[in-house]
Parts: C-alpha cells; structure tokens; sequence
C-alpha cells in the first residue's frame, strides 16, 4: 500500500461508487527464511468479501482501468534494473505484470522502486537492502495480477485471498489488480500511496514481520496493521519509519 517518498502524488479516484474491502490477507508468524533473510510462508482464515464487487467478466475502474477478473497466468517483467538501496547483502526482486493488464511493467516497477528505496522505509532499519533486477537469481517477485490469479498462487501457501486482497506467500508478493487501481476507503485521494502501503506491508510480511494495531489516537497508523479494516483512531500512514528514523508500530495483533 503505498505512497512514494517526498514524491507522493495525489490520484483522486472521482465521485464513483465503488465496494472496498481489506488490502491483504491476514498472517501468522514467519517461517525459515532464505539465503538472505526469512521468507515466511504464512496462513491465514478467510478475508472479508468484498461487498458489490463484480467476480467475473470484466470491470472498469474509475480510472477508466479495465480490471479483468482473471487472466492467463503468464507475466511480463519489467525490464532493466536499479542499484542496490541500504545496508548489508541486497534482497534481489523483480517485478512482473501479468500479461492482459493495461498497467506498464515499467511503471509498475518505478513505483516499487521508489517505494522501497524511500528512506521511510525498510532500509531504515539497519540491516535491510534491495535491488530490483530482471533476470539471474532473484530472492522474492513482487507480481501485479487479476484475482484469480492472486488466489490460486497465494492458495499455494494455504492462504485465502477471495479474489479481492493482496498476500506474501512463499517467495512471491502478490499485488491484487483491483487493490493497486482502487486503493481502499482510507485512500481514495491518495491511491499512489496505497499503492506504496501494499509494497511496504507485503514485503514487511517477506521480511518476517506480523501484524500490529494502532499505538493510540491520533497517531500514525503502522505499516503493519491492517488499516482497511479500520484505523482504530490513527490516521492513515504509508511509511513503516517516520522521518526521524523510528518504528511506526503497535501492539502485537495475535
């Protein structure tokens, strides 16, 4: 879920009426990691349902993005690459878009780019490095898909993501369509920064952190914490550092 450094760009979604519902799935803690650092395989239960949402053919955004509900499976990445961002070995990813999605790879990939290398980020925690790459060996994807797509690789790892939110399962973030074009209730005048709060959030997930609630009224809602489900009196925030180097968090969710 996302929003990108000094550069945040406001898109306001227009006077539509659309259905939201929660941003990922839900997540227990982490499992053995890689070579690099832990990717967890989690579980989860059942994501709410999004209320009104159309489940097959295709729909359109109000954005005027097609959003299909389901695709072939096959991706395209995002070509080219970046240099490393933090300290320490970097955590090598790539991007792809599904294949049928009107989204540029290329797009897709700046804005993971300058999402994770933001010094709001993961890298401000010390130890935590990236480098977007398109070929060689890779340590985690982060993959643009339709629904059904999401579903079945996220069902790999056990988890249920209905068709309307995001997951990390494996070594695989995946970004739900609908999620990356409509944002959330929270968002609807920022939904380039939801699209860094899905980043941050998932890859917090990859990175073996779990789920946080809010530290008390007023104040930044972590990163980790499932806002679309409420900000229990926070206020949205798409950061998982302030600008002064501190954990944005909460009290552990069970």
């Amino acid at each position: 879920m996302c929003g990108v450094a000094a550069l945040t760009v406001f898109a306001a979604v227009g006077g539509a009426v659309v259905a939201w519902l929660p941003s990922d799935a839900g997540h227990t803690s982490p499992a053995p990691g890689t070579a690099h650092g832990p990717a967890p395989q989690r579980t989860t239960g059942p994501p709410q349902p999004e209320e009104g949402a159309e489940e097959s053919g295709t729909t359109s955004s109000p954005s005027s993005t097609p959003l299909p509900r389901s695709g072939p499976g096959t991706f395209v990445v995002a070509p080219g690459g970046s240099g490393p961002v933090g300290k320490g070995t970097p955590l090598r990813y790539r991007v792809e878009v599904e294949k049928g999605i009107t989204i540029s790879p290329e797009d897709v990939a700046a804005q993971v780019e300058r999402t994770l290398a933001d010094p709001r980020g993961w890298t401000a925690d010390g130890h935590s490095a990236f480098q977007r790459v398109s070929s060689g060996p890779t340590d985690f994807r982060i993959r643009l898909a339709t629904p059904a797509t999401v579903d079945r690789i996220c069902a790999e790892g056990g988890l249920d993501t209905g068709g309307t939110v995001n997951c990390s399962v494996n070594r695989d973030v995946m970004v739900n369509l609908r999620r990356w074009v409509l944002a959330t209730e929270f968002y609807r005048e920022d939904v380039v920064g939801y699209r860094s709060l899905i980043v941050n959030h998932e890859v917090g997930h990859f990175l073996g952190h779990g789920h946080v609630t809010c530290p008390g009224a007023g104040r930044p809602a972590p990163v980790m914490m499932q806002q679309i489900k409420g900000l229990h009196g926070c206020v949205p925030n798409v950061w998982p550092y302030d600008s002064d180097g501190r954990l944005v968090t909460g009290p552990s969710v069970p």
